[in-house]
């Protein structure tokens, strides 16, 4: 059960992390704010660490991951390039990305709960990774 549920807290991880850095790629160059920019690329390298250490469990496992859900990227991709083509400002790139950390919050936090068998690592990164959203929605505030 140990290893069922590690394996599939991981992927939810997968799916998360990679949602997180395609976000932060769609809206990077649209900011206009030097702070903004670095708020976002700064974030961009810790989900990209946080990949990494992803891969690298799921390989011990023999995992390939789980990528995002790809109505749901779709959507977002859809709302996103929508919302900035009718306004670009770093307020709506904020209100974009402050609505995307809150769901993926809310999902790592249910799959946290639902898969507490997981181990020790796998559950260390899932918070790692809601404090990192949690952080950046908090930090984009100041741009809303």
């Amino acid at each position: 059960m140990i290893e069922n549920d590690t394996i599939c807290l991981l992927r939810e991880c997968d799916a998360g992390v990679q949602m997180g850095i395609s976000s932060i790629k769609e809206v990077l160059d649209y900011s206009k704010s030097e702070g903004m920019r670095k708020l976002l690329y700064d974030c961009k390298e810790r989900h990209d660490h946080l990949n990494n250490e992803i891969q690298q469990l799921l390989e011990q496992y023999h995992d390939d991951g789980k990528g995002p859900n790809p109505i749901a990227k779709g959507m977002s991709w859809i709302k996103t390039t929508a919302m900035l083509s009718i306004d670009s400002s770093d307020a709506t790139i904020a209100d974009l990305m402050v609505s995307g950390c809150d769901m993926g919050v809310k999902s790592l936090s249910r799959y946290l709960n639902k898969y507490e068998a997981a181990d020790e690592k796998s559950k260390d990164i899932a918070k790692r990774l809601i404090q990192l959203e949690e952080q950046l929605s908090k930090d984009l505030r100041e741009y809303l």
